[in-house]
């Protein structure tokens, strides 16, 4: 990527030959020109939220920006990117979503998240840490700017308004007004699941913003606790990719005697999944994790993965963390062990989970979702 402080080499997280999509898009190169064409002040604290893979807090890094991301992949990818361009450790602070947010922020810079609930819980947090001589800029490529996203910057941080385009791209300008009544920040959020879901039903989902399906139960979800297996077979389990948990709840709650594992690369999701556990009574062990996957956990240590995969890397549509996420489960599942995969029919997880495990089962299916079995063959190794 070029930069007005020169190029640098920016790569995702983990890094994949076969992934052709770049760590950075035309919003990072218009906001990294505009504050040098603009000579904005970069002396103060300047707060970098939504960094996607790093290319911003990696270009500002002589300005040791305190970059705030929900992402581990992000963490991991920044990490990586600055260590690669020579910056110095320490010289950019990162910081989670769940951390709190510095006391005061002079340059304030939003790479706009899809999620707008993320956005909006981002910018109350930080609302108070601005003054009046804060600059605050957006970027973000035009289809993910909306007068919704305008609209929420103007409730939450002041006058707000938006450049011309260039190349698809777009900044937003908002002023802080300090006399603005903000609301009460809503997140997290809390709702009663229906009564027909198996162990959770009637039991309480917490999800904190920017977590998938806020408000209700995504139909996905509900079709996969229709048909879960009898989970006393099972003693260590992992829900991989979380979100708020609520598959591995209905795992401890139906037997209290399962080790229950909740890992997702999102920040949100896990602190959701820990507080939808708590606040369903199970008494069982659980352990939560922020990480990639399923690093960490060692080789044939787990008799059954539940999963519902993402199929979007932020705007991008992919299917390269499915095979990831398959690859890490028949890595851990010991022999005999079984993955549990809830999908959209479309997608054709059974051929990937075939080419990987040998064998796919179908479970379930509707119009709309399938549920598979794949089980780790003894035998089999691995495609190189």
């Amino acid at each position: 990527m070029t930069t007005p402080w020169g190029e640098l080499v920016l790569t995702r997280f983990p890094e994949d030959p076969r992934d052709r999509l770049r760590a950075w898009d035309a919003s990072d190169e218009y906001l990294l020109g505009h504050l040098a064409e603009q000579e904005v002040p970069l002396s103060g604290t300047v707060v970098v939220v939504g960094d996607r893979w790093g290319a911003l807090v990696t270009a500002l890094a002589a300005h040791r920006p305190v970059q705030i991301t929900d992402s581990h992949l992000t963490r991991e990818a920044t990490r990586a990117n600055l260590e690669r361009a020579g910056v110095e450790p320490g010289a950019v602070r990162l910081l989670t979503t769940q951390d709190p947010p510095p006391d005061r922020v002079d340059v304030l810079l939003v790479r706009v998240p899809k999620s707008l609930a993320l956005l909006e819980d981002q910018l109350l947090r930080l609302a108070p840490a601005l003054h009046e001589g804060t600059v605050v800029v957006g970027t973000g490529m035009v289809k993910e700017i909306h007068t919704s996203t305008l609209r929420l910057f103007e409730r939450i941080v002041g006058p707000t308004r938006t450049s011309l385009a260039v190349k698809k791209a777009r900044l937003i300008f908002s002023t802080p007004d300090l006399s603005l009544k903000r609301p009460a920040n809503p997140w997290p959020l809390r709702y009663r699941l229906p009564e027909d879901v198996g162990p959770v039903s009637g039991r309480t989902v917490v999800n904190h913003a920017g977590v998938f399906c806020a408000d209700r139960l995504d139909i996905g979800t509900r079709f996969l606790l229709g048909h879960l297996p009898d989970t006393r077979r099972f003693r260590r389990v992992v829900d991989l990719g979380c979100g708020n948990g609520v598959v591995g709840t209905a795992v401890a709650l139906a037997d209290p005697d399962a080790e229950v594992l909740f890992t997702d690369e999102s920040f949100q999701a896990v602190a959701s999944a820990e507080a939808t556990y708590g606040a369903s009574g199970a008494a069982g062990r659980a352990e939560f994790r922020v990480a990639d996957g399923l690093e960490g956990v060692p080789d044939g240590s787990v008799d059954l993965v539940v999963n519902n995969p993402p199929f979007h890397s932020h705007q991008a549509t992919t299917d390269a963390t499915a095979r990831r996420m398959f690859a890490g489960a028949r890595r851990v599942l010991r022999p005999g062990g079984e993955l549990w995969v809830v999908g959209n029919r479309h997608l054709g997880y059974h051929v990937g989970l075939r080419r990987l495990f040998g064998n796919s089962e179908l479970i379930a299916g509707d119009r709309k979702f399938v549920v598979l079995k794949a089980v780790r063959k003894q035998s089999r190794r691995p495609p190189r």
